[in-house]
């Protein structure tokens, strides 16, 4: 079984992210829903290739149509690997452990991809205040993912190294 500490740190960085995970789903589900209602009205006297954009938004700047999608993406996979996280560091077996770790690993790669974007957005220029909050968040989730993936890393390593040799061999 992983050792205490870890497992308490993990628990809560897992917890913590599924809560802010849950926050950037719903601002970016906001987003996209607010995208969709809006853009027919918008689009009325839009030339042709504007049009053709498949991510359009009504709101932002250029790279928000882009950064609202994988924000999206990102809370909901984070979503899911929190919860499954947190299952997998309750339990404390090495298997479960690494899986949890290799699951928040992916997760961590998705949230950066959509901080790269929140930071291109940032750096073009104005934006409202509610895609300001989806980008504080993904920026935070960044680093707090980051945490979780070493916490779980380490608390994966010390459910191995604390395991017998018997054990290791039947799990």
């Amino acid at each position: 079984m992983a050792s205490g500490g870890l497992k308490t740190m993990a628990s809560g960085l897992l917890f913590l992210n599924l809560i802010m995970y849950v926050v950037v789903a719903v601002i970016a589900g906001w987003a996209v829903n607010y995208s969709i209602e809006d853009s027919a009205h918008s689009l009325r006297g839009a030339s042709p290739p504007v049009r053709l954009f498949p991510i359009y938004f009504p709101m932002g700047n250029l790279a928000t149509g882009f950064f609202v999608i994988f924000a999206l993406l990102a809370g909901a996979v984070g979503i899911s690997t929190s919860l499954t996280g947190l299952r997998d560091v309750t339990e404390g077996y090495p298997a479960s452990m690494m899986s949890a770790a290799a699951s928040a690993l992916v997760t961590w790669t998705l949230t950066l991809l959509a901080m790269g974007l929140a930071c291109k957005e940032i750096s073009i220029g104005w934006r409202p205040p509610s895609l300001r909050a989806l980008e504080t968040f993904t920026i935070i989730l960044a680093g707090t993912q980051l945490l979780c993936v070493g916490s779980l890393h380490a608390g994966a390593n010390a459910a191995i190294v604390q395991t017998p040799m018997g054990i290791r061999a039947r799990v």
